[in-house]
């Protein structure tokens, strides 16, 4: 086990939680984008833990364990953003026509606080007590310890920083010549197959998924590229030449895509989320329950402040109070509509399922973050198994059999109450893994369980708006204000594609079961690949290879082969992790540069009513647009990767 470090003086400070909000608006802003945008998100504590020291570190007095606090709040923030997996769908089923900032920011901050208090009394039992590796937990440590007091750490921060900096502004920069029509950004070409088909190949100039690629590596990488080979190159030809659409190979693509392909996608993903619960269910009973045993026989311990979590009491008062606002939530929503009349028992049932869903679920996604990492949890198959779950009981209560405006609300109502029981199951991924770290380096859980809340309440602060706009500026692929630049927002579009059809009856099966069928020979296939010690193809992220459309996935899959190059050259350096990180860092700033160009676009266009406010050249120009931007992108992407590799020194 790692050894300890405890500096003593500053941990919870003011100017600490200030950083640490700070940071969230940048990398909770670029979270929000990135996810609506591709369906994943990326972990915050590494990057957040070494801006922190780079700026700490001009006080006297800051310590390993106030930077720890910053990467806290930072990872939890950013986090939360998870919740844009399903509040997207309201948008999408014509329930909300935009994002209301207090009715938005209550659902994030309550699940967001009940995660926090629920996973609480396992940190003891999971953190302490279980032997479960916490990848980035330890990571983020070892970050915090290297950059902890020498020299050669405060090199090392300083290096990362600048290649946050240099990264984020490339990235920016590309995006911005895309708007401007400079470059284009996206490369296709679709063509009719001899069967009467459609298919084709796109790809994405985009750094942002490029840097995504390379977090989620190559076994990722490649299980989507599968994905996208069944989806795109086996179901669509098949599918487009027995449906027979007219119109262009592009619009046939696209119509027989979204009628059909991305629930054969939903079926290989939902097949795929359960066996991954499935398979870790065990672990985590007996983990938990011994763990626990352990715990309560020496609960008379004296503690010292290392081990002190926030005192059981006051967990207790929060979680019951944060039902309160909860409640109300529910009871708005429902009032003056189709299911007032049945107000009461909706309600009670409701806040049972958030408490006992969300206890279960906390103590699952806590297991699965300590286990493979929260990057690698399967915290959408959370989401699909709670949609299902409410969808269920819903049509317990009601049946399927109703007007088109109660169904609507059942939606609805289902949708947000999975989105509070999705804030537990995001927080509680993210913050044992947090705790984690703070107990390699000696810090006092309750303080972190604090700055946890401060996590949550200021991701609760920047998610709205952000939505709000994005939403106002580009719209959601399938809603009714969509524009041609409409954000895919894919799992939103899954699970409220579930909502609908479980409520309504009209789930598409005929696409969704050999789907399923997908998903268990992708299980299979993974099993013996895990067994002959070879590299494995998650099956997730071969269902996301389907579901999502073609430009982005074959950019995340370049990215996964380039992050796989570039770890290679790392693994034969002297100082293996110091490169590594600045690999990590490199990935990080693409994305967060592209995102919130992303962001400070949506406002430019919705201040404007234009679509392309930024152009200036004309239609004429495509054609040399589309080979400057193939040449400028990864002419780019090599001087980036390069420069990374100049500051690491052997």
């Amino acid at each position: 086990m790692s050894r300890r470090v405890n500096q003593g003086g500053t941990e919870l400070s003011v100017r600490g939680i200030i950083l640490g909000g700070l940071i969230t608006f940048f990398f909770t802003t670029a979270n929000v984008y990135l996810g609506l945008k591709v369906g994943l998100t990326f972990a915050t504590s590494i990057p957040a833990a070494v801006i922190s020291m780079a700026v700490l570190r001009v006080f006297s007095d800051s310590t390993i364990l106030e930077n720890n606090i910053v990467q806290t709040v930072a990872s939890a923030a950013g986090t939360l953003s998870a919740i844009i997996f399903v509040l997207p769908g309201l948008v999408m089923i014509g329930w909300w026509q935009g994002f209301d900032f207090v009715t938005t920011a209550v659902i994030c901050a309550t699940g967001g606080v009940l995660g926090v208090m629920f996973s609480v009394p396992l940190r003891r039992a999971l953190v302490v007590d279980a032997d479960l590796p916490y990848p980035e937990g330890r990571a983020a440590a070892e970050v915090l310890k290297v950059g902890a007091g020498s020299r050669e750490g405060a090199a090392e921060s300083a290096a990362g920083l600048a290649v946050i900096v240099v990264n984020g502004l490339a990235s920016a920069a590309f995006a911005l010549a895309v708007q401007m029509k400079l470059v284009v950004g996206t490369v296709a070409l679709w063509f009719r197959t001899g069967a009467g088909g459609v298919t084709g190949i796109s790809g994405s100039l985009s750094f942002a998924l490029l840097g995504a690629g390379h977090l989620v590596g190559l076994s990722v990488g490649m299980a989507m590229l599968v994905g996208l080979a069944i989806g795109w190159w086996i179901a669509l030809p098949i599918l487009s030449a027995i449906s027979v659409v007219p119109g262009s190979a592009e619009q046939a693509a696209h119509a027989v895509f979204s009628a059909d392909v991305r629930f054969l996608g939903a079926g290989v993903i939902g097949v795929a989320a359960i066996w991954t619960l499935l398979r870790i269910i065990g672990p985590v009973i007996a983990g938990i329950r011994s763990a626990l045993a352990a715990s309560a026989a020496r609960a008379g311990d004296a503690r010292p402040v290392q081990e002190r979590d926030m005192p059981i009491g006051i967990v207790g008062a929060v979680a019951l109070a944060t039902l309160v606002p909860i409640g109300i939530l529910f009871g708005a929503l429902i009032a003056g509509g189709a299911l007032a009349s049945s107000a009461a028992i909706l309600i009670a049932g409701s806040l049972i399922f958030v408490v006992v869903a969300g206890l279960i679920i906390a103590a699952v996604s806590g297991y699965m973050a300590g286990l493979i990492g929260s990057s690698n949890s399967p915290i959408s198959g959370i989401g699909i198994l709670s949609i299902v779950a409410a969808s269920l009981l819903l049509v317990a209560l009601f049946g399927r059999d109703q007007p088109p405006a109660t169904t609507q609300a059942l939606v609805a109502y289902a949708l947000i109450v999975t989105g509070v029981v999705f804030g537990v199951a995001a927080i509680s991924n993210d913050n044992l893994q947090d705790l984690k770290t703070g107990q390699l380096v000696g810090a006092t859980p309750w303080k972190q369980q604090v700055a946890l809340v401060f996590g949550v309440a200021f991701g609760s602060l920047v998610i709205p708006p952000v939505m709000e706009l994005l939403n106002a500026a580009f719209g959601f692929a399938g809603a009714a204000n969509a524009t041609a630049n409409a954000l895919p927002a894919p799992q939103a579009a899954l699970i409220s594609s579930l909502a609908e059809g479980v409520l309504g009856g009209d789930l598409n099966w005929g696409m969704i079961g050999p789907g399923a069928v997908i998903g268990a020979l992708a299980v299979i296939v993974d099993e013996i690949l895990a067994y002959t010690g070879r590299m494995r193809l998650p099956p997730l992220a071969i269902g996301i290879g389907v579901y999502l459309p073609m430009a982005v996935t074959l950019a995340v899959v370049l990215g996964a082969v380039i992050g796989r190059c570039y770890d290679g050259w790392a693994a034969r350096r002297t100082n293996t992790e110091f490169a590594k990180r600045l690999g990590v860092l490199t990935a990080t700033g693409m994305i967060v540069g592209e995102s919130l160009f992303g962001v400070v676009f949506a406002g430019i266009v919705a201040g404007s009513g234009a679509d392309s406010p930024l152009a200036v050249v004309g239609p004429g120009f495509a054609p040399i647009a589309l080979i400057l931007g193939m040449i400028v992108f990864f002419a780019v992407t090599a001087l980036l990767y390069r420069a990374t590799m100049r500051r690491v020194r052997d």
